[in-house]
């Protein structure tokens, strides 16, 4: 791996709720940028008006654009999440997304509340940084 996450003590534990506190990457190291993806099929449509069903689908869709570039969600450092008309209900579908595709060393992540997305239907998206090792 490219990148050590860390969560120092005197900081709450971050994993429960899907993100840790601070990720390091070697001087060097190759980033790879993916731009907002959403809970999308292969042409674009949104996969589910269900939040929990649109959160799952946008991490899949982060791991396959990290496929194109021969890596995985492993090698993720950041996320920057927008959440349409955040509230704190949506938080548990994003910790259960983000356990299920990170364990227990999720990468860092700052959530937004938005008003609105690209279109209406969006619900969620996500940006990724990942790091080549």
């Amino acid at each position: 791996m490219a990148h050590t996450i860390v969560n120092p003590d005197g900081l709450h534990n971050p994993v429960p709720f899907g993100y840790s506190h601070t990720a390091a990457v070697p001087a060097g190291t190759e980033l790879v940028f993916v731009s907002g993806q959403y809970g999308s099929d292969a042409d674009g449509a949104v996969v589910s008006d269900d939040f929990a069903d649109q959160v799952k689908r946008t991490f899949d869709n982060i791991a396959t654009a990290l496929a194109a570039h021969d890596l995985d969600l492993s090698h993720v450092v950041a996320l920057r999440t927008y959440v349409v008309n955040h509230d704190v209900t949506k938080l548990g579908p994003i910790a259960g997304a983000v356990a299920e595709h990170w364990g227990t060393t999720p990468p860092t992540q700052t959530l937004l509340g938005v008003a609105a997305l690209a279109t209406p239907d969006v619900l969620f998206e996500v940006e990724a940084v990942a790091a080549r090792p």
